[in-house]
């Protein structure tokens, strides 16, 4: 297959589109805010939904507000090809995290019907309508419940920081009342993910694609050390229950382990809270947060058991009480090896540089990907900023990455 570079379907879109999508929930500092069921969410979707039906797409929307654009197959009872990600975003993020990946499906899909007309199975582009968590304590509502793992009781009482309730936000958009179809599928053949990396491996090693094996797995845990809170000017050193001090020599021997035990391996430390957090008065609680990540579970298993070990006897040394609570536990996530031969071939018959590689982040496609075959595609982001304003990846890099998804979708229903 041989893309026409002079096509105005790939070619002069996309910093356009980019824009015109970033101008839904655009911020003064130039990011974007676009959180689920608000209302530059909603007029994001609908101005979606317009611009897929302009370029010859049959659009709809789920029950939950997924949007959907359409080329029928010509094989009946066909299954479908999905791909896509997701319009909402962090608070002040970037416009191009989950949202390239809708537009590279609405330019490759206007570029092979074009092109190549009617395909032999369905293709479907899915503007996700929420992957972030950044509004409701919820996380991959839209493709959880396109894949069954997400229903209406997870949200029955969850409300966001204004105290409104997610099921009010949902109705007041005018989704979650039947009036659309339900978004549970049982049709999908395969998902493709395109999206920026949100790292800089890419960009340093000189690689214009990644492809993704595996999505890490994620352990995410609560330490608290509880010691006694004392007088600072009358207590002794040496009689001390410093709760504080505990923890930063536990801190510090985490992050040292870390570096020592596999390269790929990332252990964060990412929040602290000290009761009563007074300036006299010695720490006599401490309570930290943990994020371990790597692709192999039995990995993360091993150097889990192994820290809380030590973590353990230092505390108790310093007679004071250790206690771990897991609240994530998120297993890893592989990639189909199908899908990443199609994307190797045409990267290397094309001599396009790129590099297999695993996923640090969560995308939609860790949940798709325990139900369909799916494949998750990478492009350079520029100092590996994400999550803000100065989020960017050149239109180059954006044109490649569409190139690779045409004909990778054309490989899987033509």
């Amino acid at each position: 297959m041989v893309i026409n570079e002079k096509s105005p379907a790939l070619f002069g879109q996309i910093e356009e589109m980019v824009e015109w999508l970033g101008s839904f929930g655009k911020s003064k500092s130039n990011g974007v805010t676009r959180q689920l069921y608000s209302n530059e969410w909603r007029c994001a979707q609908q101005a979606l939904e317009k611009r897929m039906k302009k370029i010859g797409l049959d659009v709809y929307f789920d029950d939950v507000g997924n949007l959907f654009g359409r080329l029928t197959g010509s094989q009946e009872d066909s299954t479908t090809i999905l791909t896509g990600s997701h319009i909402d975003t962090v608070i002040d993020g970037g416009k191009y995290d989950g949202a390239y990946g809708v537009i590279a499906g609405m330019i490759a899909m206007q570029y092979l019907f074009e092109y190549y007309g009617v395909p032999k199975k369905n293709i479907e582009v899915v503007s996700l309508c929420e992957e972030e968590g950044s509004r409701f304590p919820m996380t991959y509502w839209g493709s959880g419940n396109i894949t069954g793992v997400r229903t209406m009781e997870d949200v029955r009482n969850l409300v966001d920081l204004q105290d409104t309730s997610f099921i009010k936000a949902m109705h007041e958009s005018g989704f979650g009342q039947g009036e659309y179809r339900q978004p549970k599928r049982d049709d999908i053949d395969c998902f493709v993910e395109l999206h920026i990396e949100q790292g800089e491996v890419l960009e340093r090693e000189e690689k214009s694609i990644g492809i993704v094996s595996h999505i890490v797995g994620q352990r995410r845990y609560e330490i608290t050390v509880i010691g006694e809170s004392n007088h600072a000017g009358t207590t002794p050193m040496a009689w001390r229950k410093d709760a504080l001090y505990v923890a930063s020599g536990l801190i510090q021997l985490l992050i040292q382990k870390a570096r020592e035990t596999n390269s790929d391996l990332v252990a964060t430390v990412g929040q602290i809270n000290l009761e009563p957090n007074i300036a006299n008065v010695i720490p006599g609680k401490a309570t930290f947060t943990i994020d371990i990540r790597h692709s192999e579970d039995d990995v993360i298993d091993r150097f889990s058991m192994g820290i809380f070990k030590e973590f353990q006897s230092i505390t108790d040394s310093h007679n004071t009480e250790l206690r771990i609570k897991n609240w994530m536990n998120e297993k890893p996530v592989k990639m189909c090896e199908k899908l990443i031969e199609i994307s190797e071939s045409i990267l290397n018959k094309d001599q396009t540089p790129y590099k297999k590689m695993a996923s640090g982040a969560g995308h939609d496609s860790q949940v798709f990907g325990s139900f369909c075959p799916t494949s998750l595609l990478f492009v350079p982001s520029h100092k590996g900023i994400s999550h803000s304003p100065h989020e960017f990846t050149s239109t180059e890099d954006l044109e490649k990455g569409i190139r690779l998804l045409i004909k990778v979708l054309y490989e899987l229903a033509y």
